[in-house]
């Protein structure tokens, strides 16, 4: 009888009786409180999962560029730049085929209406501009060569 009238009450249907003693009503409290506890323990282990799952960037370092994980027509690089000497050596082995730019304003603003996915970026400009001007933007994946390149591209969220 305790056993049922535990479980129907955790569960939220109710027992067909009620508690009439302060230990009875004590207990049923108790297990409303566990049962709110397990409930917000349980919803924000899926949120924080969800999340994290979420969050996995699709680029995180140059190999991946060269692997084709990014479009080489979605990828936006100045040009007359040491990032296109980098792009045309490393990634592309010779073949323009990315999205030439000239001005940074006109990169960013492609980045965030999604007309571009990713941009190869002098790793200081990138922290300085995902910090400061562009928030909504975010630096991936590590750092390579001496002069420190990053990759940009649109937060997930």
């Amino acid at each position: 009888m305790g056993f049922w009238f535990s479980f129907s009450n955790i569960v939220g249907y109710g027992a067909d009786f009620h508690a009439n003693t302060a230990l009875g009503r004590f207990i049923t409290a108790g297990l409303y409180l566990l049962s709110l506890t397990l409930v917000a323990s349980c919803t924000a282990n899926l949120a924080s999962n969800l999340t994290i799952s979420k969050s996995n960037d699709i680029v995180s370092r140059l190999d991946d560029l060269k692997n084709g994980k990014v479009l080489y027509s979605h990828i936006r690089i100045y040009v007359g730049t040491s990032m296109e000497d980098i792009y045309l050596n490393e990634i592309s082995k010779g073949k323009r085929n990315f999205y030439r730019i000239q001005t940074s304003e006109q990169m960013y603003n492609a980045l965030l209406a999604e007309i571009i996915d990713v941009r190869i970026v002098d790793s200081g400009e990138g922290e300085y501009v995902s910090n400061n001007i562009r928030c909504s933007l975010t630096l991936v994946g590590t750092d390579f060569y001496a002069v420190e390149m990053g990759i940009v591209m649109p937060e997930q969220s």
